[in-house]
C-alpha cells in the first residue's frame, strides 16, 4: 500500500465544518443536512510507533461521531468509522496532502461512503486535519462532506525532530454534510 494512502487512512482523525455549494445563477448556501460535534472523536494507533524512518506499520483508526443531528434523517444520532491498514510509514508523512475513501456506519444501520481530500497542518502544538469531499453512496449520497479533526501535535513534532515516536493520535471531530 502506498505511504500516502496509509497516511490518509491514518489521519482519519476526524471533524467537519460547513461548506458552501454554488448553483446556476447567484451563489447560494445549501442547507446543512447533518452535523456531528464533539465529543465526537478519532483515535489512531500505530504499531509499532512511528519514527522518522519509514517502516512496516499497522494503523488502526476509529472515529466516533455523535451527538449528530440531521434534518432529513432525524433518527441518525451517531455513527462510527473503523479502518485498519498496513504499509510503510514514518511520522514525516503525516502532514502530506492525500485522498481517502471510507465508510461510516450510522446508528440506524445505514452506511455512507465518502471520498475526501485530506489536508493536515500544524500550528504550534495543534494538529488540524481537514477532510473535504462527497458522499458517493448510501445515506446522504450526493452531499458535500466536511470533517475537521483537532488534536495535540506534541508527539508528531518530537518525532519529526528525531526525539520521539508517535504511538497514537487523539482528536476531537466536527462533521457536517450539506
Amino acid at each position: 500500500m502506498r505511504p500516502r494512502t496509509v497516511a490518509a487512512s491514518a489521519l482519519t482523525i476526524a471533524s467537519l465544518i460547513a461548506g458552501l455549494l454554488t448553483t446556476a445563477g447567484p451563489a447560494q448556501a445549501r442547507p446543512l443536512d447533518l452535523t456531528c460535534t464533539p465529543p465526537s472523536s478519532d483515535v489512531i494507533t500505530y504499531d509499532p510507533p512511528l519514527t522518522r524512518d519509514p517502516k512496516p506499520t499497522r494503523v488502526s483508526a476509529r472515529t466516533e461521531y455523535g451527538p449528530c443531528v440531521s434534518l432529513s434523517h432525524p433518527r441518525v444520532t451517531s455513527g462510527t468509522r473503523t479502518d485498519r491498514v498496513s504499509g510503510s510509514l514514518s511520522c514525516l508523512e503525516l502532514l502530506l496532502p492525500t485522498s481517502t475513501t471510507f465508510r461510516i456506519t450510522w446508528n440506524t444501520g445505514q452506511t455512507s461512503t465518502v471520498e475526501a481530500s485530506v489536508q493536515s497542518s500544524l500550528e504550534g502544538a495543534t494538529l488540524t486535519v481537514v477532510m473535504t469531499g462527497t458522499v458517493t453512496n448510501g445515506l446522504f449520497a450526493g452531499g458535500t462532506f466536511l470533517q475537521t479533526n483537532v488534536g495535540a501535535a506534541t508527539d508528531i513534532l518530537q518525532c519529526e525532530l528525531g526525539e520521539g515516536t508517535v504511538r497514537d493520535i487523539y482528536s476531537t471531530v466536527t462533521l457536517e454534510i450539506t
